[in-house]
């Protein structure tokens, strides 16, 4: 059995090389995923070779070599011939290949958030060349097709190769600007795995476990970028909650009502210390204020020991930095928290019509749970049950259930 985590620490290395190398990234990424799959075949009879990444880049390599020389042998040639190569045939991986690997890791990552795809497409590409997730396993994580997401995939590369980018990393104000989306991208890739938007699960730990790993590297490459340290930061100190969210049946337990032993201390511990680093060394970010958010949170021994009014000040300069209708709806709980229900209504009626969340679930479940505060009942209810119709979360759907189930009796 070849060790997974193996397999898809190499993918980035290989790819790089191999995009430096001949300069198609579709050609590469498909190349290195047949690659992957002769390892998958022999490496269990034959052993793991001596250097890994040497012997994918050259069944890769020789994959590429094939569709230069014809394209009929795209039908034809297969990865597995590697079996045949004698050792010494194998391409060894040099100094310079040795020390460009952190470069080219961030390389990809900027590659695959070029600004000619959309968010899903940039999630999807990044899980899959940077990632080594294969197509299957993105597409239930993202519960489409594998068909689908596999064309989606096949479109992001076309896209890449349309626009003419090229294996370099980019310079002054486009590097800052792909490195914004780099880090959206990874957010997002978070979100979606900590608490799904869809399907019979609340969580998806391999997209939470893969947008921690991802972010680790792109710290280890940008240990001085203040927002990069700031989202591994809000990621750690989040995660850390996991173990906690569920009962054993799968159903929802709120924030305020988790049993805090639980929580990874050590996951607090390393995410508290790199807020804290970050906060008095760098200018202040969204991602470096949610997590110092999310510090404040993990602080609590008890849900009532939580400090609101530290957590509405941040809220506030958040908004500043990053006013949205999701930050604006935190804050209406920390006000409410802090300055009671009534206040947090009131600010919560600003986001009536704002199209961006009106129509989604999260603002009646807010509503009503500050009604409930509150100690409007009827009204409660009803926010209640027109939160659980609009959630598309089964476990998110019978969390509301349950609570509007409870203002009944």
């Amino acid at each position: 059995m070849v060790p997974e985590d193996l397999l898809r620490g190499l993918v980035p290395q290989v790819l790089s090389v191999l995009v430096r190398r001949y300069g198609n990234f579709d050609a590469c990424e498909d190349a290195v995923q047949e690659a992957l799959l002769a390892a998958v075949v022999q490496w269990p009879e034959q052993g793991i070779p001596d250097s890994p990444a040497a012997w994918l880049i050259t069944v890769a390599g020789r994959r590429l070599t094939d569709l230069q020389r014809s394209e009929a042998a795209r039908q034809h040639r297969e990865a597995t011939s590697a079996a045949l190569t004698p050792r010494d045939e194998f391409v060894t991986i040099g100094p310079g290949d040795d020390q460009s690997r952190g470069d080219d890791t961030l390389v990809l990552l900027l590659l695959c958030c070029h600004p000619a795809l959309s968010r899903p497409s940039a999630m999807a590409l990044t899980l899959r060349a940077v990632g080594g997730l294969t197509t299957t396993q993105i597409a239930h994580a993202f519960m489409v097709p594998d068909a689908t997401m596999g064309q989606r995939i096949s479109r992001a590369k076309q896209q890449i190769k349309a626009a003419g980018a090229s294996f370099r990393l980019p310079t002054g104000p486009d590097l800052h600007d792909r490195l914004r989306v780099v880090r959206h991208v990874l957010y997002l890739i978070f979100n979606e795995g900590y608490t799904a938007t869809s399907g019979p699960d609340l969580r998806r730990p391999d997209l939470t476990a893969e947008a921690i790993r991802l972010t680790r590297e792109l710290h280890r490459l940008l240990p001085d970028d203040g927002e990069v340290a700031g989202l591994l930061a809000l990621m750690l100190l989040t995660d850390a909650r996991s173990s906690a969210r569920t009962g054993p049946d799968g159903t929802l337990i709120a924030l305020a009502d988790q049993d805090r032993t639980k929580w990874n201390q050590d996951q607090i511990a390393e995410g508290t210390a790199l807020v804290t680093q970050t906060l008095s060394a760098a200018p202040i970010g969204p991602y470096q204020l949610q997590a110092a958010i999310a510090a404040v949170h993990d602080e609590a021994a008890r849900a009532e020991d939580t400090d609101w009014p530290q957590i509405l000040v941040l809220y506030e300069l958040l908004e500043q930095v990053w006013p949205n209708p999701m930050v604006r709806l935190n804050k209406a709980v920390a006000l409410a928290m802090a300055d009671g229900p009534a206040a947090g209504l009131e600010l919560l009626a600003t986001l009536d019509s704002d199209e961006r969340i009106a129509g989604g679930h999260r603002l009646q479940a807010v509503r009503a749970h500050l009604l409930e505060l509150a100690g409007d009942v009827p009204a409660a209810l009803t926010a209640y049950e027109e939160a659980a119709r609009r959630a598309t979360s089964l476990p998110e759907r019978r969390y509301l259930e349950d609570r509007a189930a409870r203002l009944h009796e």
